[in-house]
């Protein structure tokens, strides 16, 4: 049965770094579909994988609205077969899983009805491909959850790093999906670049979000040498504490 995992968190929280190494990971055990859901499209490069900004969701949506506008798009294709044909052709395709970037949101001149289309094209896409897992690196707002343009979720990780403020946000975050949407399963927290113990207050902070703590995660000395080489993160070695605390991750949610 397909297991739906998103990562969500504010910028900078490391959430494309471990939602990167949860792909390659599960990629060795099934079949993932990677979604970029980020306006930001950093996951790409986080897996060291090329990027066409002509070949995003949000492109091609907006395309189809314009030539529904304009009348372009011929009376002989069904605009749900058009879309699904689109997003196909923008799959970026790498050992073990596919990469779908979603790319800018939904603007307020868009066609109302490509959402429909969307997700109808997702649906036929996994079921199609038969993927195992589909790992989604969301951006903070989460908006493809939240208007539910994606699948049910199994797994929301959000990330958080070791501050009140960035444990507020995560805390701000849970209670927005438990208002929006009924149908994420389990939610946890994951702390990253954690220095020795987390502060009274931080565990004070994250007691009271009611939120539970998946992983720890220590900072990685190797990352800033990759982040200054514009290297991917899936170059890091695999004894470094991001890979093992993402493989215990995993191990721990039973993916």
């Amino acid at each position: 049965m397909i297991k739906t995992i998103a990562i969500a968190g504010k910028g900078g929280t490391g959430k494309t770094t471990v939602a990167a190494l949860l792909i390659k990971l599960l990629s060795q055990k099934g079949l993932v579909l990677a979604v970029d859901a980020d306006p930001s499209t950093n996951l790409s490069q986080a897996l060291g994988l090329p990027l066409d900004d002509s070949k995003t969701v949000g492109r091609i949506r907006e395309k189809m609205a314009e030539d529904v506008s304009k009348d372009r798009l011929s009376p002989t294709i069904a605009k749900p077969e058009y879309l699904f044909s689109k997003i196909v052709e923008s799959l970026v395709e790498s050992k073990g899983f596919d990469l779908l970037t979603m790319g800018r949101p939904e603007g307020p001149g868009c066609y109302c009805a490509s959402n429909e289309f969307l997700r109808a094209s997702l649906d036929k896409l996994v079921k199609d491909y038969k993927y195992d897992y589909i790992v989604m690196d969301c951006e903070a707002g989460m908006e493809h959850i939240s208007r539910q343009t994606t699948r049910d979720v199994d797994v929301l990780l959000i990330m958080s790093d070791p501050t009140i403020k960035g444990v507020t946000t995560a805390a701000r975050m849970k209670k927005l999906i438990e208002e929006l949407r009924s149908n994420v399963g389990r939610v946890g927290l994951v702390i990253n670049r954690v220095r020795g113990e987390l502060s009274p207050e931080i565990k004070k902070a994250i007691d009271e979000s009611g939120l539970q703590v998946i992983a720890l995660i220590p900072e990685d000395p190797d990352m800033a040498g990759l982040e200054m080489k514009g290297r991917p993160v899936t170059e890091l070695p695999q004894e470094s504490p991001l890979q093992l605390k993402v493989k215990e991750i995993a191990e721990g949610l039973r993916l």
